[in-house]
């Protein structure tokens, strides 16, 4: 049925001895150009409140599509009849196999087998903290987003170019102006806030993109948007998923996202959740967590090279005392 939603969520089990033989195996060919980082791939134990915050927080959900090398969590209940596990195998050509990148994990999810039409792809960093509905994530059959304005600045320590190319692409194939005039209210939308609506004016002159504003939270997609990116513009997906790891002249699933806002396949709405990024201070994190400021956060450890063990047990103390119950996930 068209109003079924759906969850994608992928994850890796760094302890793996099969995985990370295999991935040895192929890090000794990454070039300067790819991300082999063991960060990329470090695990916070805390996969189990994502479940239990979607079982708890958003039991309207279809199907949630479990993606992963092959490993298991030994506490996942596979019976569940809202569990669809799927290895990478099940569904990435296998002229792509084995990978390491989360880039060619998230550009295939169209080819999940039983995906449905509106699906959520969450990374295993993001919590949900209070009561959703479907309309959160999306209304009148259109995912919903922010459309709001950003400027991709190159430099030498804060840079994407990931993101860059990505944006590349969406103006290739997208008028900023033409979007601008035809639907205004998806440019200039008071559910943006008072920010939002000032980055739209401070931008509007630019006659091209200059970047999206990414919130780091769960996003709500189409699947048809992944089949017509996938027809608009193989050869660079393509190239992207013969990349065993990440690599500098990819793109990622936000090539999606930036698509279905330059289309205007979006329905406006306000952002319900927060981004954060872990340091050796997590108070905020832990409050925000605690008194369930928004719908959602994301916590992210990409850069932190500090003692994460005693950041992720704080952490996902907070979650634990959030979700102390068991979900229909576990056994």
């Amino acid at each position: 049925m068209a109003d079924k939603i759906d969850i994608v969520i992928p994850w890796v089990d760094p302890s793996d001895p099969v995985w990370r033989k295999e991935k040895e195996k192929y890090s000794t060919n990454a070039t300067n150009q790819e991300d082999d980082r063991a960060i990329r791939y470090r695990d916070w134990d805390n996969l189990i409140y994502v479940f239990r915050s979607i079982d708890k927080f958003a039991p309207w959900v279809n199907c949630v599509h479990f993606v992963t090398y092959g490993h298991l969590p030994k506490w996942l209940n596979t019976d569940c009849t809202k569990l669809h596990i799927v290895n990478h195998k099940d569904y990435i050509p296998e002229k792509y196999l084995p990978v390491f990148s989360s880039h060619v994990i998230e550009l295939n999810m169209n080819r999940i087998e039983g995906l449905s039409e509106q699906f959520i792809y969450f990374n295993d960093d993001i919590f949900l903290l209070r009561d959703t509905k479907p309309t959160d994530f999306f209304r009148d059959g259109l995912p919903c987003d922010v459309n709001i304005p950003n400027l991709i600045v190159p430099n030498l320590t804060n840079f994407s170019p990931i993101v860059f190319n990505s944006v590349g692409y969406i103006n290739k194939h997208f008028s900023k102006r033409n979007s601008m005039k035809s639907e205004p209210l998806k440019s200039f939308n008071p559910r943006y806030g008072f920010t939002g609506f000032a980055r739209a004016l401070l931008f509007a002159p630019w006659s091209g993109y200059t970047g999206f504003f990414n919130h780091h939270l769960a996003v709500s997609y189409l699947k048809s948007t992944l089949d017509e990116v996938w027809n608009k513009e193989p050869e660079i997906l393509e190239k992207t998923c013969l990349h065993r790891f990440r690599n500098n002249e990819d793109v990622n699933q936000y090539i999606f996202r930036f698509w279905q806002l330059a289309s205007g396949k979006f329905a406006p709405n306000t952002l319900h959740g927060r981004y954060f990024k872990i340091s050796t201070d997590n108070r905020k994190i832990i409050s925000y967590i605690e008194k369930k400021k928004g719908r959602m956060i994301c916590i992210n450890d990409d850069e932190f090279h500090g003692d994460f063990e005693i950041r992720k047990q704080e952490i996902n103390l907070a979650l634990k005392k959030l979700l102390p119950e068991k979900s229909r996930f576990e056994r």
